[in-house]
């Protein structure tokens, strides 16, 4: 099975996109059984908040619910139990290393960089275009399901 943990700052907005735009992606595939997905935040700031209605609206329109999320900090355990950290942004993966240390496996990267285009995902927290977003998350998303398909 593979574990992929999404993170952003606060986990109300980009890591819990990526987290059900992931999951959405797989379930196409047939390849939920093979796959455990979640998000979590490296700030302490929205822990036990929703999903940000930007994010919620957004997907939505393409028929992927958010229901039940709340955010979650991610903490130095998680780098055991997960094969992929991800982080939307440089200054995530920072916050990141703040919390686990070392990456001595090379689990840590950003999403963009499975991409054609490696690049921060900016925070629609902060540019109110949640359009952007999800097309930046969708675009990381698919090229991350390429990758990990072609180790399975």
């Amino acid at each position: 099975m593979i574990k992929i943990l999404f993170v952003c700052h606060g986990n109300i907005c980009r890591s819990p996109m990526a987290e059900f735009v992931m999951k959405d992606l797989v379930k196409k595939q047939g390849l939920q059984d093979e796959f455990y997905i979640a998000s979590a935040a490296t700030s302490r700031e929205e822990i036990g908040n929703p999903v940000h209605y930007g994010t919620k609206n957004k997907l939505h329109t393409y028929g992927i619910s958010v229901d039940g999320k709340c955010a979650i900090q991610m903490t130095k355990k998680d780098y055991e139990q997960y094969d992929y950290i991800i982080g939307m942004e440089q200054r995530n993966i920072t916050n990141i290393f703040r919390i686990i240390g070392e990456d001595k496996e090379a689990k840590v990267c950003r999403l963009l960089d499975f991409s054609d285009r490696p690049r921060d995902i900016a925070d629609p927290w902060y540019t109110g275009d949640f359009d952007k977003t999800y097309d930046d998350v969708l675009e990381g998303c698919q090229a991350l399901l390429k990758a990990c398909l072609s180790s399975i």
